[in-house]
């Protein structure tokens, strides 16, 4: 009886195992058909598509759609694996290699880093040169590869890079004084990412005729300096001198946009080279709000600003003493080498007089989203870093107004002429027949002469200045830099006076003057400030007459309703 008991439940069972693993493996081979339609799916899928499935904002740090590698995602996947597999092939043949190219690239750096350590070489050294140069045992490792499309001429891929090498570079430092110095350069730390463009295509072994190779960005790099055998803080301020040398010949030498051009077949690689293609003209009107860093009165900024960071490329602005709302009104102009990635960065500090000026606050702007000929007006936040992204604190905005001028642009404009006009001022004049005969005539001056009618209409949200709730504004316009005044009438109990009155200030130099309009509050025994707008003439003096809206700056509210009108009478003067 046990036994058929036995019997049949062991049937049982084995029934029940053979049905369960019929149905498993129906629904596995059920899954692997719908992950193959998955997969087909994915691999019929365009960047747009995925971008409607999922916004960019949640995409992972590692996939990338803008320029690079627009691919469906299943080819991203086998592109990634792909590279990787390559990076791992680099990296280990050029450990393999790297006694040799330590043998090569010395002498090569050598050669061509020494002239440029000369070029800027402190004033407080007499000659500055390389004793020691090897780069080491350890070799550096990639440790990513991208390829940047849109360029129909050649292939650009760029290699993240990481070295944290044992060098021994020695430099022989000889001081004015004739002390020889020779100074170490040791634990250094890098960390960037190289591109290499090769270009032209052609249809010969490798494919192409040349290399050109730059540091695309440059993320960490670290060094310390010491004297062999002393100590470099021996000497005040040589160690600093040392290391912002080194800092600007590498930046002069080889960070993007400069780069080496290295042929591979015979030909003319000229076109390679790095050439401007443009200038920035900047004025840098003012600034607001910055943090004070004076125990005693306000901070004394100034202004600092760059392309590239380089001593000769930086332009200084002037001290504003005792001021956290500056105003400078101030031109600038900076060629441009490569319009697509170069930024214009812009550093305000706190002038300390003979001790080091303590930054307030920095802020950046790409070139590229500058519309070429046009002028852009805008207000920057300033931030502690550029490398942080967020950064809470408010430390001030600064005002530009920019204007990029593209070399062989359509309209004229060219400010390498011998007119001594700047492309502000050529875009305004549209100076096209004095550029041609530029050559033939003395050198002039532009003066944009006219006559600015402002109209103040109104003015809305003033803060409330009276007992009562109220307040009696009324507005004083003048020009900065001629010094003309006017003033309103005051409208006596209102938080939103309407004024509409006319004013016309004679514009002896348009392009150098400023609208200043400050808002006050009439006492029976004085008057109480409110708060201000400053305008530069530039708009009005591109649009002829523009109505807007202007908020009060150094006032929690309030904002006024100008309407603006300029009648132009250009002239020059010989310089």
């Amino acid at each position: 009886m046990g036994f058929i008991v036995g019997l049949v439940i062991g049937l049982i069972v084995g029934i029940t195992i053979i049905i369960g693993f019929v149905k498993a493996e129906n629904y596995r081979s059920k899954l692997r058909s719908e992950l193959a339609n998955t997969v087909a799916a994915f691999a019929r899928m365009t960047v747009e598509d995925s971008r409607k499935l999922l916004p960019a904002e949640f995409y992972p740090s590692w996939v990338v759609f803008s320029e690079r590698q627009k691919l469906s995602l299943l080819n991203f996947i086998f592109f990634r694996k792909s590279f990787f597999l390559f990076l791992t092939w680099l990296n280990h043949h050029l450990t393999k290699i790297w006694p040799y190219v330590d043998e090569a690239a010395s002498e090569l750096i050598k050669a061509s880093v020494e002239p440029v350590l000369e070029q800027y070489r402190p004033a407080i050294v007499a000659s500055l040169t390389f004793s020691k140069l090897t780069l080491g045992t350890v070799a550096p490792q990639f440790t990513g590869v991208s390829i940047v499309e849109g360029d129909k001429n050649g292939m650009t891929m760029e290699l993240d890079m990481n070295w944290d090498g044992n060098p021994n570079i020695v430099l022989g430092i000889k001081t004015l004084v004739g002390v020889s110095l020779p100074v170490q350069v040791k634990n250094i730390g890098f960390t960037g990412v190289f591109r290499l463009i090769f270009r032209p295509l052609v249809d010969e072994f490798p494919c192409f005729g040349a290399v050109s190779v730059s540091l695309r960005e440059k993320k960490k790099l670290d060094f310390t300096l010491k004297v062999v055998g002393g100590d470099i803080s021996a000497i005040p301020g040589l160690s600093d001198a040392i290391e912002e040398t080194i800092r600007d010949a590498v930046e002069d030498s080889i960070t993007w946009p400069v780069r080496k051009v290295i042929p591979i077949l015979p030909g003319d690689y000229s076109d390679l080279e790095l050439k401007p293609v443009g200038m920035l003209e900047v004025k840098l009107v003012q600034a607001k709000n910055l943090t004070n860093k004076d125990l005693v009165g306000k901070s004394d900024p100034f202004a600092k600003m760059f392309i590239r960071p380089l001593r000769e490329k930086t332009q200084r602005s002037k001290t504003i003493n005792n001021d956290l709302n500056p105003i400078w009104n101030e031109h600038f102009e900076f060629v441009v080498e490569d319009a697509s990635t170069q930024h214009l960065v812009v550093r305000v500090y706190d002038d300390e007089g003979v001790q080091a000026s303590e930054l307030l606050g920095c802020a950046q702007i790409r070139i590229c989203e500058l519309e070429p000929g046009k002028v852009k007006d805008v207000w920057l936040k300033l931030v502690k870093d550029l490398e942080i992204q967020r950064d809470n604190k408010n430390r001030g905005e600064v005002h530009l107004e920019l204007l990029y001028v593209p070399f062989g642009a359509g309209n004229g404009v060219n400010p390498f002429t011998s007119s001594s006009m700047t492309s502000l001022e050529k875009v305004l004049k549209n100076d096209t027949a004095d550029e041609v005969n530029a050559s033939s005539r003395k050198r002039k001056d532009v003066i944009v002469r006219g006559v600015l009618s402002v109209t103040v209409i109104s003015a809305e949200e003033i803060p409330i200045q009276d007992l009562m709730g109220k307040a009696d504004p009324f507005v004083v316009l003048s020009m900065k830099k001629s010094g003309a005044k006017s003033k309103t009438r005051v409208v006596n109990d209102s938080l939103n006076p309407v004024w509409n009155q006319t004013f016309d200030f004679v514009v002896e130099d348009g392009l150098h003057d400023m609208l200043v309009l400050e808002v006050w509050d009439h006492d029976t025994f004085g008057k109480d400030y409110i708060g201000r707008c400053i305008l530069t003439l530039t708009r009005v003096i591109m649009e002829e007459e523009y109505t807007d809206w202007f908020e009060l700056d150094e006032s929690k509210a309030g904002k006024l309703q100008l309407h603006l009108k300029w009648l132009a009478q250009s002239i020059y003067r010989d310089s």
